[in-house]
């Protein structure tokens, strides 16, 4: 790289440049206008000599194979490239999109327009022979291979008409003896950094090695191009199609980052069961003796907060699997919630959303760039993204040794749920199969008192197979390796939303340091009616009355009446999953 101050590469030493070293180079400019004309001077080049064109592709057959023949094509650029070309050229086709901005702590601010969130009635499986066994239904609708390779070519097409293409070439899964190569092939710098965050880097040398022939899957990103309504099993603009037999994932009609992550998270879910390693909806941790902790919680638990423990080295924050060797994390990043964010409630992760990270929808000041963590106005859904290693203390290698505990998080706003229960083998099963939260009114149009809400194993919308399956396979591990399971609650005491009190996380992380010292497997405790649980009615820094649920109402009758309440909406929610579970899950559950 060389500084001409206002002058520009001769389109000939552009040529020049991209054919030897097939990366993207360009001068420092001081002038924005001298710097716009160069980078439409550079795609020119880069598309204006055939021969050139072929030379720069003749060294990479795998995309040619993929149907790739874009002649602008930029390969696992660097952050200050993806910086530089994001801020200055690649501004969003779609106009409900903002242009992406840098914030006053150097993260990088995108949009991802009409979608601000997952699409989860969108998600498609290809019904094809590598797919027999899939759990079919609401989680993964059925789609012929037509209508797919309609999909597919729609994207491609897109791809190939856009003026620069980003691939990005990443690992999935920190253990070599189970990692699958990712390739994302997309036309929004935004993706390629969010991407480039939440996947393993390759080194120099692999990238050279293991992706000079392809990767074991492909992510066709064309979110900013609709789907067509009128193409069969379309429901909308918006499809997210995996086909395991071709090893492809194509997306139409979303920009939100979180599809990509999510995707390869299903085929994980795909693949490792069939090796043996369970898949989860977790995040993990180690403490300095070695001792692993798995952590399930859908969104708004807390996973992803109370992982982040600065006594405890953080192995993930949201997706593992567990082998025969331990944990290990699929990702090579972090990607979590900001609504509300500050330094003082956790700092961890305040201060990894600097250079290098991006942040999703959030507003900031115009000015000062500084971002305003408590507005909502584009959305509740604000995410950061950021590399694993921005938080301190993070274990890399991404691996760990056996789990010794099994937390799962749940957020009830119906304020009934002790802090902290303790389960027996076949509650673990039972309440993993399960998964609850709770909605809390206000956060959809519609609700105006807490709803309970079910996700099997924590993170139904990712499975692949019946949550049966999973559930067994967890079963069998913590039996192998004793771990104990704990039912946390963060959600509310003292009454439902909007009579009693979001639960103090200082209370929470201490109950959860009482965990990992052995505290709460000695402490006394009562069984809780109606779910038959146990309750550790004593733990160093949570008072008394906080463990006992009902010691915190005003009205006992209306909490026992609201405790059989919701002991009825599990009973319910579980019949759907009763027939392939055994008699002792079933008999596990509550009895209202």
């Amino acid at each position: 790289r060389r500084v001409h101050g206002d002058c520009l590469f001769p389109n000939t030493m552009l040529r020049a440049a991209l054919s030897r070293h097939n990366v993207f180079l360009r001068p420092l400019t001081r002038n924005a206008s001298a710097q716009s004309r160069l980078y439409s001077d550079y795609d020119k080049a880069a598309s204006s000599d055939v021969k050139d064109y072929e030379r720069q592709l003749a060294g990479h057959p795998s995309l040619l194979s993929l149907g790739i023949k874009n002649r602008n094509v930029l390969r696992n650029l660097s952050v200050p490239e993806l910086y530089e070309i994001g801020l200055s050229v690649r501004q969003p086709v779609d106009s409900d999109t903002r242009p992406t901005i840098i914030t006053s702590t150097g993260a990088l601010a995108a949009y991802s327009g009409l979608k601000t969130g997952r699409s989860p009635t969108e998600k498609r499986v290809v019904d094809e022979p590598a797919a027999k066994d899939i759990w079919w239904g609401k989680v993964n609708l059925k789609l012929d291979e037509r209508s797919y390779n309609i999909n597919k070519h729609r994207a491609i097409d897109y791809l190939n008409s856009r003026p620069r293409l980003y691939v990005q070439d990443g690992y999935a899964g920190w253990d070599p003896k189970y990692r699958i190569k990712v390739r994302v092939i997309t036309c929004r710098s935004y993706h390629a950094l969010f991407m480039r965050n939440m996947m393993i880097k390759p080194t120099a040398e692999e990238l050279v090695t293991d992706f000079k022939e392809g990767a074991d899957y492909v992510i066709y990103n064309a979110g900013e191009f609709p789907a067509n309504k009128l193409t069969t099993g379309m429901t909308s603009t918006t499809s997210v199609d995996v086909n395991f037999g071709k090893r492809e994932l194509v997306i139409l009609g979303t920009q939100y980052a979180g599809e990509m992550k999510k995707g390869v998270f299903s085929i994980m879910h795909y693949l490792m069961p069939q090796k043996g390693v369970l898949s989860l909806h977790a995040s993990a941790n180690e403490g300095v003796n070695g001792d692993v902790t798995l952590l399930f919680g859908l969104s708004g638990t807390g996973k992803t907060t109370l992982s982040a423990d600065p006594k405890r080295r953080l192995i993930g924050d949201d997706e593992h699997c567990w082998s025969d060797d331990g944990v290990f994390n699929i990702e090579g990043g972090c990607y979590a919630k900001c609504i509300g964010l500050t330094a003082e409630k956790e700092p961890e992760i305040y201060n990894a959303i600097k250079f290098g990270s991006v942040l999703e929808n959030v507003m900031l000041d115009n000015h000062t760039r500084e971002v305003d963590y408590n507005d909502v106005s584009i959305t509740e859904n604000t995410r950061a993204s950021y590399p694993l290693e921005y938080i301190p203390g993070a274990k890399l290698p991404a691996i760990g040794g056996q789990p010794k505990n099994i937390i799962f998080l749940t957020c009830d706003a119906f304020g009934v749920l002790p802090p902290v229960s303790k389960l027996t083998p076949e509650q673990a099963m039972y309440h993993f199969i399960s998964g609850y939260t709770a909605k809390v009114a206000g956060t959809e149009i519609g609700v105006k008192e807490p709803q309970a809400t079910f996700s099997a194993c924590f993170g139904e919308a990712f499975l692949v197979f019946h949550p049966a399956m999973y559930a067994e396979m967890l079963a069998e591990k913590m039996k192998q390796h004793s771990a104990n399971a704990w039912l946390i609650n963060t959600g509310w005491s003292g009454g439902q939303y909007g009579v009693g009190k979001r639960m103090s996380l200082p209370y929470t992380r201490a109950i959860i340091d009482a965990i990992h010292s052995g505290e709460l497997l000695n402490a006394p405790s009562k069984k809780l009616p109606v779910f038959n649980m146990d309750v550790p009615t004593k733990c160093t820094g949570v008072p008394d009355e906080i463990l006992w649920p009902s010691s915190t109402w005003k009205n006992k009758a209306e909490y026992d009446s609201t405790l059989a309440k919701l002991g009825g909406m599990f009973a319910k929610n579980f019949e759907a999953y009763a027939s392939k579970s055994s008699e002792a899950i079933r008999n596990a559950g509550p009895k209202a």
